[in-house]
């Protein structure tokens, strides 16, 4: 008598790792114990003890993105002049300087948190999307027939920070073919030139592409687990507006992509 639970039931044999992943795996693990984890503790001792002046921010995250803006002006500046030298870099940064004390920009409040991977992702989809929508537009315009038919659409969006809600018309108006007009901020609409709607597979495309685009932006830079909403909104405009019932449908169409990927995974396993 055999003393497995089910000796009719094929086992599969525990097979060890291979060299490669495993010594990839492992420095994997080193890194994100001996670099990220002091740096994450670093962070937030800064946060808890530093106290930021009113003229630089007044929290880590506003004294982050105004220094981030001051190295961005001095980077501009060098290249306008097209030698990097000493002097260029430090003119830079004074000219910066002055220009965010004496000309200062609106305040876009720092709510959400960036997230590295999904960012990677987000910047791939753009390239991916740019160079399709080219060959697109391209071949639309020398092929024979009809000049393609052009419309606005409108377009609903759950995105919360006029940050990210920035960052997402400009990957749609990056992408050729595609144009926002008008942007309702109230109701955060976005009134969209599409270049072709002659079918409906175009259109199809187009919001389905927008919805991707839509959850991408949320994943990458506002998962409502880590909101912090900004002391510059007061009570945060009830999320700007955004209603529970989208940002529950952008949720619900993630939780839909991720069961059809495990089953393709399961597919490449049982191949």
């Amino acid at each position: 008598m055999s003393n497995t639970p089910f000796p009719d039931r094929p086992h599969v044999k525990p097979r060890g790792k291979r060299a490669i992943p495993s010594f990839f795996g492992r420095l994997w693990r080193s890194a994100l114990l001996w670099f990220a984890w002091p740096i994450v503790k670093l962070y937030v001792w800064l946060s808890a003890h530093l106290k930021f002046p009113v003229w630089a921010g007044g929290d880590l995250r506003e004294f982050a993105m105004r220094l981030w803006s001051l190295f961005w002006l001095a980077f501009v500046w060098v290249l306008l002049w097209g030698d990097i030298t000493w002097g260029n870099i430090i003119v830079g940064l004074v000219f910066g300087l002055v220009v965010m004390t004496v000309l200062p920009l609106p305040r876009v409040p720092v709510e959400g948190r960036l997230h590295p991977l999904a960012a990677i992702r987000l910047l791939l989809s753009l390239m991916v999307n740019f160079v399709q929508s080219s060959a697109q537009v391209a071949w639309a315009a020398v092929k024979p027939g009809p000049p393609p038919l052009g419309a606005v659409v409108r377009v609903h969006v759950a995105i919360k920070s006029d940050l990210v809600l920035t960052l997402a018309v400009n990957y749609i108006n990056l992408v050729p073919g595609t144009m926002v007009v008008e942007i309702d901020h109230l109701r955060r609409m976005l009134y969209v030139h599409i270049f072709d709607v002659s079918k409906q597979k175009y259109i199809d495309a187009f919001f389905k592409q927008t919805a991707y685009v839509e959850r991408q932006f949320i994943k990458a830079f506002e998962r409502d687990s880590e909101w912090h909403p900004s002391p510059f909104h007061g009570i945060d405009d009830d999320y700007h507006h955004v209603p529970f019932s989208d940002r529950q449908r952008v949720a619900e169409e993630a939780e839909r992509d991720r069961p059809s990927r495990g089953m393709r995974r399961r597919r490449k396993d049982d191949k």
